[in-house]
């Protein structure tokens, strides 16, 4: 099988794969750095203050 779909740009989708560890990376370095969990987002200065 071979998709055709492509954007005007001629690239196809693929970008996604390099975000979904992202936010997870992110909240492990704040606890690290602060000692506090954050398990919603967005992670703001507020809920490392009151969490």
């Amino acid at each position: 099988e071979v998709d055709t779909e492509v954007n005007p740009a001629g690239a196809k989708g693929i970008g996604e794969l390099a975000n979904v560890g992202t936010a997870a990376a992110i909240a492990n370095a704040v606890f690290h750095a602060t000692g506090r969990r954050i398990r919603e987002l967005p992670i703001t200065i507020d809920k490392l203050i009151i969490g």
